[in-house]
């Protein structure tokens, strides 16, 4: 189905067109007519799916219907510009790309409308300066637009389309108390449209209270539709991941490599380890300013760094073209986590590796992970790094188990047969099934990266 049965603009085919995007996907097929229609939306796609344009075009083309129906004969109304799309992201860099694809899509639309992109990081002066006179779309972060929102830079009571990107994020408990916020400041009547690749039940349960009958699309990825992602787990001793990650570098010729790791600690330590044995690395987590973390990503895109060791701020909302592999050098909290991680590679109709680091006392996380995904990787082992290590001496298993990763496995299954140690299950945290010591609480609230 090519675009212009979709119902949109003349300007807006013409945009999509220059971008490459002969056909719509299968999400914007589904999404752009139910939004055009003024329908609540639940979008649900793997990433690299196209869920920006899917939103983006519609809403285009319904403010620039709005504009033009408001629009006085023979008078300029854009000075004064009430905002009328809001568009919610978790992260900067989602914000940036988002803005970057609306800012395309917008070029040849013949009606003049404004957007601003709002994240923390940065001064928040230019931005206030730069509201004047309204904005029709608001792309923010929001921990920035309350800031905005309590200088009076900005107003959103006249907002007539919300959009929640990365929903699953923004619901869940870290961004609670600011979306309840900004949501108590929005009019009742308004079109909501919530886009993720993953709905957990507790966001999906939350989800269904700030919806009015929702159309729900769930794009359910075929073999011909899925990303190309060759998925490993190598099984190694957690004191030699730096070592087997220089080696498989040199090894396969890596140009690049995205490396995830659980703290901002981590991340600096591995990039000074890969430092010493000569590996163009950088360090990517929420401690850096914004134009850093700019140049950052902009020296990896340009292939000037071999590997960027990231926290999972950039897990979400990072396009990276032609990315060939993501490694989980520490294991996410969650299969969730996980989509989101490995979904950096294998974009566009590109392959890519994903590849996980697994040791014994990681093993049984990783099998839960492998549940939920309904997957199974192989152990690899790689020769001359072959795992050592057995479980740790206070585990139960691994006081009847002589092999450290049928341990793991029994330790499973007896975790499994607990409803209450369900990976799902927010309580215990870390590793799943595995309650944390105050010791590691406190530790983990030192250095978890700052919600934006």
């Amino acid at each position: 189905m090519p675009f212009s049965l979709l119902g949109l603009q003349p300007s807006l085919i013409r945009a999509v067109s220059q971008k490459g995007y002969l056909t719509p996907t299968a999400i914007q097929e589904a999404a752009i007519p139910a939004i055009l229609q003024g329908h609540d939306v639940v979008g649900s796609a793997q990433t690299g799916s196209g869920k920006t344009a899917a939103f983006a075009l519609p809403i285009l083309q319904l403010l620039q219907d709005i504009q033009t129906e408001n629009a006085p004969p023979g008078r300029d109304t854009r000075a004064t510009r009430p905002t009328r799309a809001l568009i919610l992201v978790p992260t900067r860099e989602l914000a940036a790309q988002v803005g970057e694809s609306i800012q395309t899509l917008m070029q040849y639309s013949g009606q003049s409308l404004k957007m601003k992109t709002l994240f923390g990081g940065v001064s928040i002066n230019p931005q206030m300066m730069a509201l004047r006179g309204g904005a029709d779309i608001v792309i923010a972060t929001p921990g920035r637009l309350l800031d905005l929102l309590d200088h009076n830079a900005l107003k959103i009571s006249a907002v007539a389309m919300l959009v929640l990107d990365e929903a699953d994020r923004l619901l869940d408990l870290g961004f609670a108390d600011e979306i309840g916020r900004i949501l108590a400041l929005l009019p009742k009547h308004r079109q909501n449209i919530f886009f993720s690749a993953t709905f957990p039940p507790a966001v999906e349960a939350l989800s269904k209270k700030i919806l009015n009958n929702p159309k729900r699309i769930a794009i359910i990825a075929t073999e011909t539709a899925q990303p190309a992602i060759s998925q490993r787990a190598i099984a190694v001793d957690p004191k030699r991941r730096t070592q087997l990650l220089v080696h498989l570098l040199k090894q396969n010729e890596w140009d690049r490599v995205l490396a995830f790791v659980a703290t901002k600690y981590a991340a600096d330590y591995v990039t000074e380890k890969l430092h010493r044995s000569g590996v163009k690395a950088a360090a990517f987590h929420g401690e850096f300013s914004q134009g850093a973390r700019t140049r950052i990503l902009a020296e990896f895109k340009a292939g000037e760094l071999q590997v960027l060791v990231a926290t999972d701020v950039a897990a979400r909302g990072i396009d990276i073209p032609q990315l060939p592999v993501v490694l989980n050098y520490d294991l996410p909290r969650s299969a969730v986590d996980y989509t989101h991680r490995i979904g950096r590679t294998g974009r566009a109709g590109e392959s890519g590796i994903a590849i996980s680091f697994v040791s014994a006392d990681t093993e049984a996380h990783f099998r839960l992970i492998e549940k939920r995904h309904d997957m199974r990787c192989p152990r690899e082992q790689i020769a001359g790094f072959e795992p050592v290590e057995t479980l740790a001496a206070d585990s139960p298993s691994a006081l009847t188990a002589s092999n450290p990763w049928n341990a793991a496995l029994n330790a499973l299954n007896s975790r499994d047969a607990t409803s209450e140690n369900s990976p799902d299950n927010p309580v215990n945290g870390g590793i799943k099934g595995k309650r944390k010591s105050k010791k590691d609480k406190l530790r983990e609230a030192a250095t978890t990266d700052p919600i934006e």
